[in-house]
C-alpha cells in the first residue's frame, strides 16, 4: 500500500514513524510520501490561498498547487478502486471501520490536507472520496489523515503481529470488543472472572459475545440497533437481557 499526502506541514507526519506504522514502513509493507503543496504555487511567495469569489470570511486553498502536487505523485483521473483520492472536508461523509476496510483494498491512497476556510470547490472534480473524521472542526486535514492512515495501515496484511487483532477489534464486527484481563489474578479485591481461568474454549468464547452483546448493547445503542443478529446470537442476547434485568 502506499500513501500519498498532500499537506502545508509535512513534518507532522513524523509522528507515523512510531510504533507499529513505523515498524511497518520499516519493513517496506507500506511506504509513505508526503508531498508539501506550497512547492507548486505559481507566485514567487508562494501564496496557496486567497479571497473567495463573492467575498465572505476566510481564505481559500487555490486550486492550481493542489492539482499540480496530486499531478506530481500519481496519474489522473485515479482509477478507483485501485487509487482513491481523498479530500479531508467536513461535509464528507463519516469515517468508519466499514469505509477503513474498503479503502484497505486500493493500492495507492493519497489525501488532500486541507487549511484556512476551505477549498476552491473544483477540487473536488479530481478526488474520489470526500471522508470527515467527525462532526467537529479541526485547524487543518493532518490529524485527520494520520487517524486514516493508522486505521487502514492496521488492516493490511503483516503490519499487525497477530492478524486476528485487526478481526476481533471493536467496530470490525458490528459489536464491541469484550472485557479483556491480564496478570495479576486479582488486583486490590478485583477479580478475573472465573470463565477466562478455565480452560474450557468453547465457554471462554460463549462468554466473550455475550458480552461484546451487552457491552454494545448498553454502551452503543445507535450500533446495536443496525445489527442482525445470527440465530446464535438471538440467544445469547436473550440470556443477556435477563441478566441485566437480574441486576437491576
Amino acid at each position: 500500500m502506499k500513501f500519498n499526502v498532500l499537506s502545508l506541514f509535512p513534518e507532522m507526519f513524523q509522528t507515523l514513524e512510531h510504533s507499529i506504522i513505523g515498524k511497518a514502513l520499516d519493513k517496506n509493507l507500506l511506504s509513505l510520501n508526503v508531498v508539501n503543496f506550497r512547492n507548486f504555487a505559481f507566485n514567487t511567495q508562494k501564496h496557496v490561498d486567497d479571497y473567495p469569489f463573492g467575498g465572505g470570511a476566510g481564505m481559500l486553498l487555490k486550486i492550481e498547487p493542489l492539482v499540480l502536487a496530486l499531478r506530481s505523485v500519481m496519474d489522473l483521473p485515479a482509477q478507483k478502486p485501485q487509487q482513491r483520492v481523498v479530500l479531508l472536508d467536513p461535509a464528507g461523509v463519516p469515517f468508519t471501520q466499514a469505509l477503513a476496510q474498503d479503502l484497505a483494498s486500493a493500492q495507492e491512497i493519497t489525501f488532500i490536507c486541507g487549511h484556512y476556510e476551505g477549498y476552491d470547490e473544483r477540487i473536488k472534480n479530481f478526488v474520489t472520496d470526500e471522508i470527515s473524521l467527525g462532526d467537529y472542526v479541526l485547524t487543518g486535514g493532518e490529524l485527520g489523515a494520520m487517524v486514516m492512515i493508522d486505521a487502514i495501515a492496521r488492516l493490511l496484511p503483516d503490519v499487525l503481529g497477530n492478524h486476528e487483532s485487526a478481526i476481533t477489534d471493536s467496530h470490525a464486527t458490528g459489536l464491541l470488543e469484550h472485557p479483556q484481563y491480564t496478570r495479576p489474578r486479582e488486583f486490590e479485591g478485583m477479580g478475573v472472572p472465573d470463565v477466562l481461568l478455565s480452560g474450557n474454549h468453547k465457554l471462554i468464547e460463549e462468554w466473550r459475545e455475550k458480552e461484546s452483546l451487552k457491552k454494545t448493547y448498553l454502551k452503543r445503542p445507535d450500533m446495536f440497533e443496525k445489527l442482525t443478529l445470527t440465530k446464535r446470537q438471538e440467544k445469547l442476547f436473550e440470556e443477556v437481557k435477563k441478566e441485566i434485568e437480574e441486576s437491576i
